[in-house]
């Protein structure tokens, strides 16, 4: 099974680009976008549909033109949950889960602390209840866990470490939290594979910076420790434009 996760900085302007051709490169059996920033024009209608494939949506309700996850599947899924537990933050078009048979599929867009880290506060509250969520499941089957997850764990998966460590999303509070998620049964599936190398998913559109490689990697597959042995590659697709992120894929024996 191949999943994919792409944040598209805007449905309506990657569709502009070559998204069709990357969505059938991409060749996934299901597919998470991040940051739609599509609303809902009252027909419930999304701007981008696939043949062959289920959709399921969520965009946010506080602000116009603003977050938003979406997630194709070929598999039609045994239930859909929007937001977290009781739907918390589904105001904002975070989260979906989609439940299949052997395990839960978690896309979500991780809200940025901001300019002068002004939601940090709501960010960590956000951490506390995604793991809560995130154990509540895994106890119930295993758990794949996606997305733009806006942070930058390890010194590794950022250009410039020394100079962001108040930057939001390389925060200590940010990356105490995703050290947290991994000291309760999950993996980082990229960092386990390839623990050496470098490699970024998302590039500030400023100073032609994915040109000259100044990059961080915010994008993961997240997996329960229980299934890593499935997993056959995870990957992080430089070689796919049109988004200041890039696609990542996972391979995964299910």
């Amino acid at each position: 099974m191949k999943i994919a996760s792409f944040n598209v900085n805007g449905i309506r302007a990657i569709i502009k680009k070559d998204f069709l051709e990357d969505f059938k490169k991409l060749d996934a059996d299901i597919l998470v976008i991040e940051e739609t920033k599509y609303t809902d024009q009252g027909d419930n209608k999304f701007p981008f549909e696939q043949e062959g494939y289920y959709l399921y949506w969520t965009n946010s309700e506080v602000k116009k033109g603003y977050s938003g996850v979406a997630i194709y599947s070929k598999i039609k899924p045994l239930s859909i949950h929007y937001g977290l537990e009781d739907n918390k933050y589904d105001d904002e078009g975070r989260v979906i889960t989609l439940e299949f048979e052997k395990f839960y599929l978690v896309g979500c867009y991780v809200p940025n602390s901001g300019e002068e880290l002004k939601r940090l506060d709501f960010r960590m509250q956000f951490e506390d209840d995604l793991l809560k969520y995130l154990k509540d499941l895994d106890d119930k089957k295993p758990v794949i866990y996606t997305g733009d997850l806006n942070v930058a764990h390890m010194p590794i998966d950022l250009k410039n470490p020394q100079s962001n460590t108040r930057s939001a999303g390389y925060t200590i509070e940010e990356r105490n939290a995703f050290t947290r998620l991994l000291d309760n049964g999950f993996i980082d599936t990229f960092r386990y594979l390839y623990p050496d190398t470098v490699k970024y998913s998302w590039w500030s559109y400023r100073f032609r910076a994915r040109e000259k490689g100044i990059g961080w990697r915010i994008d993961y597959f997240v997996v329960s420790k229980r299934i890593i042995s499935l997993v056959k590659d995870s990957e992080i697709r430089n070689d796919i434009y049109g988004s200041d992120h890039c696609p990542i894929t996972l391979l995964i024996d299910l």
